[in-house]
């Protein structure tokens, strides 16, 4: 809804023609679904695949917007925080497109104040004369509260602003205070430290399930720029073919109490909207090969890795 608030704000200031949002494909139904309860016509930008990672297609980014008209686009829409193999969109590049064709630049930063490759990536568009409306993150993804909260942030106060008034009031206040409780009892020391532990859990978990892919003919796809997920092949289970196998291996894990990997077999497709993605949950319609994504988040201790890995293995 916060993504959908931002959008809604941007109608204002560029007009009843602006009809469509530019949008890098993302296989999340919350992001692709704010764009149409906005009002307004997506156009999926599929992304382009460099070696095992997906990377935004800045070139079809650019391409649409002379196809379409710059006055025809009421916001770019861009994620850096997501699952593997898809890694972060190219912020930088993307907010100097924003800036040369004055378009609502909005980031969705779901899971990113965890991770300084993120926010460096925000703060680099910025600093480089990029444009950067507001970027977006959830308050249970970044400061282990209830689900229902998300922060909207910006450079600029009145884009801000603007956005604050579009607000129609009468939500609850909760997730405003459990986050100001949260971070009072915690104290900024001890959440820089939680920070560094999920980076250095990130590399013990990657090298982990390296052992763990490698042990049963498998592989972790190399993805080089996503810094909270990673991804392991699922060849070798797949033996019909038809991704049963692969939906079992995720369905055993979720009853054994994991339930942050997910599995992907790269065989559905989902119609959201009327429009139709192939190999959804993949990121992308040539998904060749399935695999299972595990993430690192804040919050997470060395023995939730290790419990992990032995009940993977």
């Amino acid at each position: 809804m916060a993504l959908t608030l931002c959008l809604l704000s941007f109608r204002h200031i560029r007009g009843s023609q602006a009809k469509y949002v530019i949008w890098s494909r993302i296989d999340q139904k919350s992001c692709f679904k704010s764009i149409s309860t906005a009002g307004f016509i997506p156009v999926v930008i599929e992304l382009t695949q460099k070696g095992d990672e997906l990377n935004t297609s800045v070139t079809e980014i650019e391409s649409s917007i002379t196809e379409i008209g710059p006055e025809n686009i009421a916001a770019i829409m861009t994620t850096t925080s997501c699952f593997a193999p898809r890694g972060p969109d190219d912020i930088p590049t993307v907010a100097k497109l924003c800036q040369r064709f004055a378009i609502p630049h909005l980031v969705n930063n779901a899971y990113g104040i965890q991770s300084s490759k993120c926010m460096h990536l925000i703060e680099e568009s910025h600093k480089t004369g990029g444009r950067i409306d507001a970027f977006v993150q959830s308050t249970d993804k970044n400061f282990m509260v209830p689900v229902g909260g998300a922060v909207i942030s910006g450079f600029d106060k009145s884009v801000i602003g603007n956005i604050s008034k579009t607000y129609p009031g009468r939500a609850s206040s909760t997730p405003s205070t459990d986050v100001f409780i949260t971070l009072i009892s915690m104290g900024m020391n001890e959440f820089k430290n939680l920070l560094k532990v999920r980076k250095d859990n990130f590399v013990l978990l990657k090298s982990l399930m390296s052992d763990v892919a490698e042990k049963h003919g498998e592989r972790i796809l190399s993805t080089p720029t996503n810094s909270i997920s990673m991804a392991m092949t699922l060849s070798t289970i797949d033996n019909s073919g038809d991704g049963k196998s692969v939906s079992d291996l995720g369905s055993k894990l979720f009853i054994r109490g994991i339930s942050g990997a997910r599995v992907v077999t790269g065989k559905g497709s989902k119609v959201i909207d009327q429009h139709e993605f192939l190999r959804w949950g993949s990121h992308s319609d040539d998904t060749s090969v399935p695999y299972l994504t595990a993430a690192v988040a804040i919050g997470m201790t060395k023995e939730d890795v290790y419990v992990f890995i032995k009940k993977l293995d």
